[in-house]
């Protein structure tokens, strides 16, 4: 015990780091927790499992985030990033996961949509691709921070040629995501988190649109060269376009309508479950629309479970909390001196936001529907894992916050 206090009391810091922030996020894990219980009834009749199954392990993995959180709050950060490198490490080990998962035995992935998305280990699988995130936002605020920060203007030009390795490191993970992996979602919230941080690095506006032009190319792209993403295209538009194309002349609505196309069911159910749920809810476990009618209630249709259980108040009183998780992030993003803890903590308060607002947007039929996991709440290790480093690495970084402001 002497050896291990040795050890870290060096790298403790004697600052507090925003306890708020540690306490919302713990509350949220916890909210996560109960719904893995409740939501799962029907997957776990269906597959014969122990009814503590996915409770039991969601428990595990979200104690051991706020630990996490708890232990990575009091250490300094400059440990954390300069010293252990854990950022670096989160890039390197997970793309270079992400690249061989395809050539590993059967026996050791899991797949999903026709792709190999997790790496089997004893007792619990992995999806490298949640960890890369974190890692991916590091390496960006890293590099920004070099490169860019305090930089005088220069050349569309230089600034082009300055943006080439962001470029090709951003094309290997579309390559080793989109297309490996088959997960479009993903590089959406990736792409999302690159741009919004280029802008808070100070790039030129032709840059902004050169990007948004090649990201628009780029994703209409990806999704005519997969036919399963065509299809949940037309599936999405086939349940909005008479809403849409109505303020259409009729010769144009008419070439734009799809014709004998089924409307997505998942979505329906969704809806169903919503406003079977009314403004308070059916109470928790009575939710009727997680027995069969709507699969992986528990994972991606989440916020559809929790508002059909506990209502529109509930689901408002789970957004207000997230939205204070969110604000206190920009508030340490903000309050902190230091360009490249600023710029990783701006990122990972975009990628709490985009990926809540993907997933949102998608149950509620707004957007097709893609597979990205609703932060702290769907059932997960790998998502709940990389969240407690994340935000532990967030409250290291908050014990640096300037106090006079």
């Amino acid at each position: 015990m002497n050896s291990i206090q040795k050890l870290i009391k060096p790298i403790m810091t004697d600052e507090k780091p925003d306890y708020l922030l540690l306490i919302i996020a713990s509350l949220l894990f916890i909210i996560g927790m109960t719904f893995s219980y409740s939501l799962s009834i029907f997957t776990v009749d269906y597959y014969d499992y122990n009814q503590f199954h996915f409770l039991i392990r969601q428990t595990f993995v979200g104690f051991l985030s706020i630990f996490i959180m708890f232990f990575f709050a009091h250490i300094k950060p400059e440990a954390l990033f300069e010293k252990y490198k854990i950022g670096w490490l989160l890039f390197g080990v997970f793309i270079i996961l992400m690249a061989i998962m395809p050539f590993l035995p059967s026996f050791m992935v899991t797949q999903s949509g026709g792709a190999n998305r997790w790496i089997r280990l004893p007792g619990f699988s992995l999806s490298p691709v949640e960890f890369f995130k974190i890692g991916f936002i590091y390496f960006l605020a890293f590099s920004f921070h070099r490169k860019f920060i305090g930089i005088s203007k220069v050349s569309f030009t230089e600034e082009l040629k300055m943006l080439i390795p962001y470029f090709v490191v951003f094309s290997i993970a579309v390559f080793l995501i989109a297309v490996l992996q088959k997960d479009l979602g993903q590089v959406v919230l990736l792409g999302t988190v690159l741009f919004v941080m280029l802008i808070f690095a100070n790039r030129s506006a032709k840059l902004f649109v050169m990007i948004i032009s090649t990201a628009i190319i780029g994703v209409i792209s990806l999704i005519l060269l997969a036919p399963h993403r065509i299809n949940r295209l037309q599936s999405w538009w086939s349940s909005v376009q008479d809403s849409i194309l109505t303020v259409f002349p009729e010769s144009i609505a008419t070439v734009l309508r799809v014709k004998d196309f089924p409307e997505p069911y998942q979505v329906s159910n969704s809806l169903n479950a919503m406003y079977h749920g009314g403004w308070f809810g059916v109470d928790l476990s009575n939710g009727a629309l997680k027995l069969g009618f709507l699969s992986e209630v528990h994972t991606d249709f989440v916020l559809a479970g929790i508002t059909e259980e506990i209502g529109l108040v509930g689901l408002f009183f789970i957004v207000v909390l997230f939205v204070t998780l969110v604000l206190r992030i920009l508030r340490i993003s903000r309050r902190i001196e230091n360009p490249k803890y600023h710029l990783f903590s701006l990122g990972i308060a975009i990628m709490l936001v985009v990926a809540f607002i993907i997933n949102s947007y998608g149950v509620s039929g707004i957007i097709p529907i893609k597979g990205i996991a609703v932060p702290f709440l769907s059932y997960g290790g790998s998502s709940v894992l990389s969240l407690g480093i994340a935000l532990g690495l967030v409250l290291s970084i908050s014990t640096k916050m300037k106090k006079d402001t």
